[in-house]
């Protein structure tokens, strides 16, 4: 008993450290146009090491780092917000479906998500955005349209665990029509496993499109983190090792992502617990 007390505080105490680092993440980027510093677009003296005026230096245009890093914040989490939301409704319609009316619907559904599980989504994600016009609301178009499976898959199985449960049939007794006891019944019982899903989407999502901006593929009108990685390795800043170009939004990147995933594990692990107790 006291080590399942013991286990349970380090994991509240990690989902607070995680709450507590993507809120301030999430201040900065709501706050950019006011803590800013300067425009991220203004240009100064270019390649300015760290000073007191310009505290992580200038790029190769002038631009200061600083205010793009801030701006950075609301242009990588906008993307991951959205990218999550998209793929999290398209996984609990799909998964509701499925698991509600089972047979063929289920069959046929399930076996359009095993397609996409199978798919390198990464590889498939450069390949479409090297054929579009680099876009900001493309590639979050483009991520959320191809994360849903997972969440799909999940919500389909909770489904399943409740379908037959006395509150669902005794709703089917009285008439109810199926489109309301599926979003008024189920998908409200469900809806604790959804959260933790749709926080891991959020960091898989901003992963993504970092990793796709830092191949040159990502909205160069915008400033994210991405692009930021992406100007320094093109520009020099790896090269002539100028730390203040790559390691602000390398870390930036990594908090936010871990911040994430730190509570999505941790609410995912809650759940496991109380599953376990019941």
């Amino acid at each position: 008993m006291e080590e399942t007390k013991k286990f349970a505080t380090n994991k509240l105490n990690l989902n607070i450290l995680g709450i507590a680092i993507f809120v301030s993440f999430l201040f900065i980027a709501i706050a950019a146009g006011i803590i800013s510093p300067y425009n991220p677009w203004d240009r100064f003296e270019p390649y300015l090491s760290p000073t007191q005026s310009h505290i992580l230096g200038t790029n190769d245009i002038g631009n200061d780092i600083s205010s793009e890093l801030l701006y950075g914040a609301r242009v990588s989490l906008i993307v991951g917000f959205g990218a999550s939301i998209i793929a999290t409704f398209f996984g609990i319609l799909i998964g509701l479906v499925s698991g509600y009316y089972r047979g063929l619907i289920d069959e046929i559904l399930m076996a359009i998500t095993d397609i996409y599980l199978m798919i390198p989504r990464i590889p498939l994600i450069i390949i479409l955005a090297a054929l579009m016009r680099p876009s900001f609301w493309i590639i979050m178009l483009l991520i959320g349209f191809l994360w849903w499976p997972t969440t799909a898959r999940v919500v389909r199985s909770s489904t399943l665990q409740i379908r037959d449960a006395s509150f669902i049939l005794s709703a089917k007794s009285l008439g109810f029509k199926d489109r309301h006891i599926i979003f008024s019944d189920i998908l409200p019982n469900i809806i604790h496993i959804i959260i933790p899903k749709f926080m891991l989407t959020i960091a898989s999502a901003m992963f993504s499109e970092a990793s796709i901006s830092f191949l040159g593929l990502g909205d160069p009108t915008m400033k994210s983190w991405g692009m930021m990685l992406n100007f320094a390795f093109m520009k020099g800043g790896l090269i002539n090792e100028m730390w203040w170009w790559y390691l602000p939004p390398g870390l930036c990147i990594v908090g936010v992502v871990f911040s994430l995933m730190l509570i999505g594990f941790s609410l995912e692990e809650k759940e496991n617990i109380v599953m376990g107790l019941e």
